[in-house]
């Protein structure tokens, strides 16, 4: 407890010693001044915590100790000590800024509890700022992440994506973002919320599609308590808990038409009822919504209410896929190398070739994880071709099933004509042979020298 610095104050050099005697075996740092005007120097190059200083003194009083300490060391706690306390003295004192007064004579203990509880004012302070600054620190990486500026992709279709984020982030409008699975749509509406005069509030995010109705309509608009068996207490919703923020409903076109009904009340009255509940809670958070549905079919097939479609296609925003935008994908090659630490010369040009050659229809996501699996397959060395999944080498899995001849086979010849060709596809690297079969290095050696 050292780090706490305190300055008693006192024209009684002997009040000095018998405070700074009580207060140092407590762990606290002490100083000492027989005069006003001595503070006012020491408080001129030092920091303190706490000063502790008499009313009444020659020259430079108490309350002049208070104001100067106030005035340079705003969070500096001063407590008076005085023989002659007032109401209208204390009034006066905490007018000023002092955070208490204590009468002369005093016991010890009294003020050893006073400054107890400014320590652990003061750790609470401290705590309370850090994190609030660890959230602004937080707040502003989420910013940086998922702004504009770091999407992946320069071509001509992502540059219209980012011609209307940029148009639709700063209004309140409900923004429902259309796209393929795995083109990132969620990345696009926590870049519209980043843009916005909300950044600073919560994104609140839920895929509609993997809760069951109930469980969904629970977790939207919240429940009171014994609304059904387990509600034990009541539960706000996640349109309350966005508050000033953003919600964003993923999946949107998987939701039931009785969800759709509450979910339009939401949207056009800005107000939700609780499960179980009869009041209406208003709600200011900005919805944004994504599907890879075509909800256009779920209209004519009465899956989708008319007007629920209207009221979430406000401004849609639709992603391509990539395969409409093969010209991003070396650059986005290049983003998840960078992400796993690897650069440019982690991967070889006929890797890349044959990643162009491949049709993604499982778009970013499914590059993202290519890339992945293929740093791994290749370890230190740059991707090969042969370090890609079978599938976009260009080769087919064998069968899992084959009919036996009634003749039989000979096991061992097929295995030495399966380890011959896998050698010879690796182009006589014994590492990456045995990983086309699937065994360890060690373990084609083992074969080799088996079968001869």
């Amino acid at each position: 407890m050292n780090d706490y610095r305190i300055l008693i104050v006192d024209d009684e050099p002997r009040q000095c010693v018998v405070i700074k005697a009580a207060l140092e075996p407590e762990g606290y740092a002490v100083g000492t001044a027989n005069s006003g005007t001595a503070a006012i120097n020491a408080l001129s190059t030092h920091a303190y915590d706490l000063v502790l200083t008499d009313l009444k003194m020659a020259g430079a009083d108490g309350l002049q100790v208070l104001e100067f300490a106030k005035q340079h060391h705003p969070r500096c706690a001063v407590i008076l000590m005085t023989a002659f306390a007032t109401a209208q003295t204390a009034v006066e004192a905490m007018k000023r800024g002092a955070y208490d007064y204590i009468i002369k004579p005093f016991e010890l203990d009294e003020l050893k509890v006073k400054i107890r509880h400014l320590v652990e004012r003061k750790n609470l302070v401290v705590e309370k700022e850090s994190l609030a600054q660890e959230n602004k620190s937080l707040r502003q990486e989420l910013k940086q992440r998922y702004s504009i500026e770091n999407m992946v992709g320069q071509g001509g279709a992502m540059q219209e994506v980012y011609k209307l984020v940029h148009k639709v982030a700063p209004s309140d409008a409900t923004v429902l973002i259309r796209g393929e699975s795995g083109t990132g749509k969620e990345l696009v509406a926590q870049a519209i919320h980043y843009l916005s005069p909300r950044a600073d509030k919560p994104f609140v995010a839920i895929n509609c599609a993997a809760l069951p109705e109930t469980l969904l309509e629970s977790e939207l608009f919240g429940y009171e308590k014994g609304a059904f068996t387990g509600a034990d207490k009541r539960k706000p919703g996640l349109f309350e808990t966005a508050g000033e923020g953003t919600i964003f409903l993923d999946e949107i076109g998987e939701i039931s038409p009785a969800i759709q009904v509450k979910l339009l009340r939401a949207l056009q009255q800005r107000q939700i009822i609780h499960l179980g509940g009869i009041e209406s809670i208003a709600i200011r958070s900005r919805t944004i919504a994504a599907t890879n549905r075509d909800l256009e079919a779920g209209l004519k097939e009465g899956r989708i209410r008319e007007d629920f479609y209207y009221r979430i296609n406000v401004f849609p925003i639709t992603l391509p896929s990539l395969r409409r935008r093969k010209e991003d994908l070396p650059e986005l090659i290049l983003h998840f190398l960078k992400r796993a630490g690897r650069d440019q010369n982690a991967i070889t040009p006929e890797a890349i070739e044959k990643l162009q050659q491949y049709p993604w229809p499982g778009n970013v996501r499914e590059l993202e994880n290519v890339i992945e699996r293929s740093l791994i397959m290749a370890g230190e060395q740059p991707i090969t071709p042969m370090d890609l999944p079978l599938h976009i080498q260009g080769l087919q899995r064998l069968p899992t099933q084959f009919d036996i001849p009634e003749e039989g086979i000979n096991l061992e010849d097929m295995e030495k004509r399966l380890i011959h060709r896998a050698i010879e596809r690796a182009g006589g690297n014994k590492s990456r042979a045995a990983k086309l079969l699937g065994i360890t290095r060690r373990k084609l050696y083992s074969m080799l020298e088996r079968l001869g």
